[in-house]
């Protein structure tokens, strides 16, 4: 016996169609039933109204006719024929005597004499109506009413029963519930392929989607976007893999760019210290020592170089740290001026006792990570070192959380104020003097984490100023108390 697939593990197009179908088949079911319930409730009304109308328009007639029928003890024998009484109605009609016994009157039916017709007889019950098989096995709807007769001078208390044929409600409701059945029917087949063809227009988008993902996975390509057709969810999600593979694809690019210009900037080191360690090593294989001056030399090049490595990979390693919102280290209250006076200390202690390092510091408190903001002043100072010239001065300034690095170098041209904050990117007049171009990148960075932002731009008179702002306050903010 084959197995029947779960709902669940069936595709979405079908459990759509599904679903549609049986949607619009309890929607059909619901108005078919409701159809039929109102229409018998107003057929059987309306054979009941006929019930009345029959027994207030034949029952005098039939109280006339009664001697002809021999229903008296006293038939009347002066009467030359039998009466013909009008019945438009084609009721069925009876009379239910004194002693239980019914009479028959008008119509084609004979019917049974029942408890709630003797009630009615005995005056317990004005009138009753009810549903009766009569003598041929016909369901009759009979009206029984009460009713007085005059005999031997008398007035003889009967009752009438008027009745007509439940056909009359019977025939028109199974006609309908044929009809409605095949209506659903109609309607849920209708349902299931207008469902099937809505499930297929409305997963189309989805389609591109699945195919454009399963594209990408196969074969890496992050250059597909899909088209965004309208406002709706399909095209927000269709903005959104737009969004993520075009963020994927700039982080690739960044990405095979920070190791095409790490391998760039790590070749020069390398080949130099190569070249350095081959000479050391060509002198002791040959037995010529180098003079002690080009070995002095030789060897403050390697450590030089070494310095340069080291430094390389470091600023490489901070700018592979994931971002703090993302992961990072988390944050807490910083004194920025205390942070920017260690930097100075450390500044100082790697410059000659000619060149002047000069700082204003007003309090300034943020939140930050330490490491990393101690990391970008450094970074600002050491440029701001590196382009000063013999017995200059670098001013520090620091007020309102804005602080000013400015140095009395030879500036930056204006055409290359654009790159400085780019990776790897080092002026003509920089590239020979050491460092590995991702100083400022790595203060870029940690600024933009902090909120805040970092400009460079010529000073008066000559020099280049570094303008940081990071969001803060003067005083320290109240600590959480602890739960």
């Amino acid at each position: 016996m084959p197995r029947i697939p779960r709902f669940r593990s069936l595709p979405l197009r079908s459990r759509l169609a599904i679903l549609t179908a049986a949607a619009v088949a309890v929607a059909v079911a619901g108005c078919a039933l409701a159809c039929w319930f109102i229409v018998r409730a107003q057929l059987n009304q309306r054979l009941d109204d006929a019930l009345h109308d029959a027994s207030t328009g034949g029952g005098h007639a039939a109280t006339e006719v009664l001697r002809l029928r021999g229903c008296l003890s006293e038939p009347d024998t002066n009467t030359d024929d039998w009466r013909v009484v009008a019945n438009p109605y084609r009721a069925s009609m009876q009379l239910v005597t004194v002693n239980g016994t019914s009479c028959w009157v008008l119509g084609d039916q004979t019917l049974p004499v029942t408890k709630a017709d003797l009630a009615v007889l005995r005056r317990e019950s004005p009138k009753s109506l009810q549903t009766v098989t009569s003598a041929d096995g016909t369901e009759m709807r009979v009206l029984t009413q009460q009713a007085t007769i005059e005999s031997r001078d008398q007035k003889v208390p009967v009752a009438i029963s008027t009745a007509l044929p439940l056909s009359e409600v019977t025939g028109p409701l199974n006609t309908l519930a044929l009809v409605l059945l095949a209506v659903s029917g109609i309607g849920v087949l209708g349902a299931s392929a207008a469902g099937l063809g809505v499930a297929r227009a409305g997963l189309k988008p989805v389609d591109r989607l699945t195919d454009t993902v399963e594209h990408v996975a196969r074969t890496e390509d992050l250059s597909v976007r899909i088209p965004v057709e309208g406002r709706d969810e399909i095209a927000r999600l269709s903005a959104s893999f737009n969004s993520m593979t075009a963020a994927l694809s700039s982080s690739r690019e960044l990405q095979q760019q920070l190791i095409a210009d790490a391998g760039h900037e790590l070749r020069t080191p390398l080949t130099s210290l190569r070249t350095n360690i081959e000479l050391l090593e060509r002198s002791e294989l040959t037995g010529r020592e180098l003079p002690p001056e080009d070995r002095r030399e030789l060897m403050l090049s390697v450590k030089a170089q070494m310095g340069e490595l080291a430094a390389l990979i470091g600023d490489l390693q901070e700018l592979s740290r994931p971002d703090v919102a993302h992961g990072g280290a988390p944050s807490q209250t910083v004194a920025f001026h205390e942070v920017v006076e260690a930097a100075l200390e450390r500044a100082r202690r790697r410059t000659g006792p000619d060149l002047k390092i000069t700082a204003e510091l007003a309090p300034w408190y943020l939140r930050a990570e330490p490491s990393a903001l101690e990391r970008a002043v450094i970074n600002l100072l050491d440029n701001a070192v590196k382009f000063s010239p013999p017995a200059g001065t670098v001013e520090v300034d620091l007020h309102g959380g804005e602080l000013t690095v400015r140095d009395h170098g030879p500036g930056i041209p204006p055409e290359d104020l654009p790159h400085v904050f780019e990776r790897f990117w080092r002026s003509a007049s920089a590239r020979s003097l050491p460092g590995s171009g991702l100083g400022l990148s790595i203060v870029a960075r940690t600024v933009q984490q902090l909120g805040g932002t970092v400009s460079v731009h010529p000073a008066q008179g000559g020099g280049t100023v570094a303008v940081v702002r990071l969001p803060g306050a003067r005083t320290p903010p109240p600590e959480a108390p602890e739960a």
